[in-house]
């Protein structure tokens, strides 16, 4: 009796550590903060409130990780996040593009 309660519990802390694993791997980018967005890349010029680089559905983008001249008038999906302490001046979000599918 004491070798099945022995057995018993070393199988259900395997089975805790597998769930434990699988739930820490099913992670999305990271970033709870992700956002994806669907349309035609464009270059800003000139505005009001005088950030970003280019334009996506409404959206002001930059971006570090991707050349979004690259994209341009292109119809795509782009994965980013949002900047902290933006829209100002009536402006649009600013999101920091990470990729670009």
């Amino acid at each position: 009796m004491k070798l099945f309660k022995s057995l018993c519990f070393g199988i259900i802390i395997i089975i805790i550590i597998i769930c434990l694993s699988v739930i820490s791997c099913d992670k999305k980018d990271g970033n709870p903060d992700t956002i994806e967005i669907i349309g035609t890349i464009q270059e800003q010029g000139i505005t009001t409130y005088q950030y970003g680089t280019h334009t996506v559905s409404g959206y002001a983008l930059r971006s570090n990780a991707v050349n979004l001249e690259d994209y341009m008038n292109q119809n795509v999906t782009v994965v980013g996040y949002k900047i902290d302490g933006y829209p100002i001046d009536g402006g649009p979000d600013y999101i920091e593009v990470e990729k670009v599918k």
